[in-house]
């Protein structure tokens, strides 16, 4: 497998001088904000949807100042959507360190992400980009879709294979998708070429939330323990869902039962954890999770062979074979 800085190699210099164009776009003349985003910008992961923004741009064209605007514009949206996540989900910690709400409490981070949300639509209204945010606002009102569908279909734990993969296109993969599309429309307005970038991001990102589920039955952290916290939020994803819909009628109810009423018992967790593994649960959604990315490289295979083209085909393989 790549690893991430060889993936970045076409784009390395633009993404150095995007870290120093996204840090000034953020500032606000408010100095709360600023410590705020700070942190945030300390405690930032890979990055991976503006090297999709990046390498989507280089491979159809000359990287430029609307491509630039366009990731820095993901990236605010992306951010905020996490603050706000943290928020719903009540969690204390996002990568290793404390959530912006443990830290400044709900009502800033609230107000943080819109901050964010905010910045990222102006970027794109004041140079002008009314094309990409449209395409980005489209992601955005998916990503809320995706969750409310999620959380309505947890409540009655009906979700099947079908429900899922809507619920993960939306919440996760349309972003990705988006930010292949505002890529390729920063470089090019060939409407074909940007509506098969899309669908190329979209399909890596049904593959990218299949592995991120798949690390939740998996062994991780300190203690070599899978965390389990799917199930104890209900979520009930591909794994559990192929165990689902090949148990008896009497194990479907234990499981459910376990689900919904004592997904907060360890013991009884771990209970569903070993029936995922031992049934075939996350061979099942490996396999799933395979498909999508092979059908997004097949459709890269479209475009021209060229190094960035070559490190969109290794970054769909790094995010379906990462550790973390």
């Amino acid at each position: 497998m790549s690893s991430l800085s060889e993936i970045k190699i076409p784009v390395a210099d633009e993404l150095r001088q995007f870290e120093q164009f996204f840090r000034e776009t953020s500032r606000s003349d408010v100095s709360l904000l600023n410590i705020v985003v700070d942190y945030v910008l300390r405690t930032k992961g890979k990055q991976i949807r503006p090297l999709f923004v990046f390498l989507s741009a280089k491979m159809n064209g000359e990287i430029n100042r609307a491509t630039y605007v366009a990731a820095t514009t993901i990236e605010l949206l992306h951010s905020a959507s996490l603050v706000h996540d943290d928020v719903v989900d009540e969690s204390y910690e996002r990568r290793g360190a404390f959530s912006v709400s443990a830290l400044w409490k709900n009502k800033i981070a609230v107000l943080m992400g819109d901050f964010l949300l905010a910045k990222g639509l102006l970027i794109s209204t004041d140079e002008n980009e009314y094309e990409n945010l449209r395409i980005i606002s489209q992601a955005v009102k998916e990503m809320i879709e995706g969750e409310m569908l999620q959380f309505q279909r947890s409540r009655k734990l009906d979700i099947d294979e079908a429900a899922y993969v809507e619920i993960i296109r939306k919440k996760t993969a349309s972003l990705i998708g988006a930010s292949m599309a505002v890529g390729a429309n920063s470089v090019t307005k060939d409407p074909e070429v940007v509506a098969l970038m899309k669908e190329i991001g979209t399909l890596a990102g049904l593959a990218f939330q299949i592995k991120d589920d798949i690390f939740d039955y998996q062994s991780k952290g300190i203690i070599g323990k899978p965390t389990g916290n799917d199930i104890k939020e209900k979520k009930i994803t591909l794994p559990l869902i192929y165990v689902l819909d090949n148990a008896s009628a009497k194990e479907k109810r234990h499981i459910l039962n376990i689900v919904q009423h004592k997904n907060h018992q360890r013991d009884k967790v771990d209970e569903l954890i070993s029936l995922v593994v031992d049934r075939g649960g996350i061979d099942f959604a490996e396999r799933r999770m395979n498909d999508f990315s092979n059908d997004a490289k097949a459709l890269l295979d479209k475009f021209p062979d060229n190094l960035a083209q070559h490190s969109l085909v290794k970054l769909i393989d790094y995010i379906i074979t990462r550790k973390k």
